[in-house]
């Protein structure tokens, strides 16, 4: 560790992939990524023609590393696209290490624009994400598959809570 790694913390790892909708890349998406600890920061990248971006680490340096106190770094990805926005990535990173999200493994995605949201935990790390990559996921807490009590649903498919 060098000094210039004093309090320096990831917020959101290095990040690559392929966009797709219906199977098929997504050329010229505009992807903008937020990340808030402390302040926000926001950065954008384009898709290329067969889909793929590549975003660089995001990294704070703050007192708070070395103070005994949780961490939790707010995530977010949309795309756009024809002037439609489409989320495609929320959590909240509880880690300050980078990689993380995909238990140290570099994080390579691939998003489908036309997949239905899904919900689960990486170390406790919870998602809200159209993408998949190479990663175990936590076992769910209930026997159902489900996470969170607020997504069991009663008998007339309304929610419990």
């Amino acid at each position: 560790m060098s000094i210039f790694d004093v309090g320096k913390m990831c917020t959101f790892s290095k990040i690559s992939g392929v966009i797709l909708n219906n199977g098929q890349p997504v050329a010229g998406a505009k992807i903008i990524r937020e990340t808030r600890y402390e302040k926000t920061f926001s950065d954008q990248a384009v898709t290329d023609d067969n889909g793929y971006f590549e975003m660089p680490a995001l990294f704070v340096r703050s007192i708070a590393k070395f103070l005994p106190m949780e961490f939790g770094a707010w995530q977010s990805m949309k795309i756009v696209l024809d002037g439609t926005e489409h989320k495609i990535w929320g959590a909240t990173k509880t880690s300050k290490e980078e990689n993380s999200e995909s238990k140290g493994k570099p994080l390579i995605v691939t998003c489908d624009l036309s997949d239905d949201e899904q919900v689960f935990q990486v170390s406790g790390e919870t998602f809200f994400t159209k993408c998949k990559w190479d990663v175990e996921k936590d076992e769910p807490l209930f026997s159902d598959g489900v996470y969170f009590d607020d997504q069991i649903k009663d008998d007339n498919s309304e929610d419990v809570n």
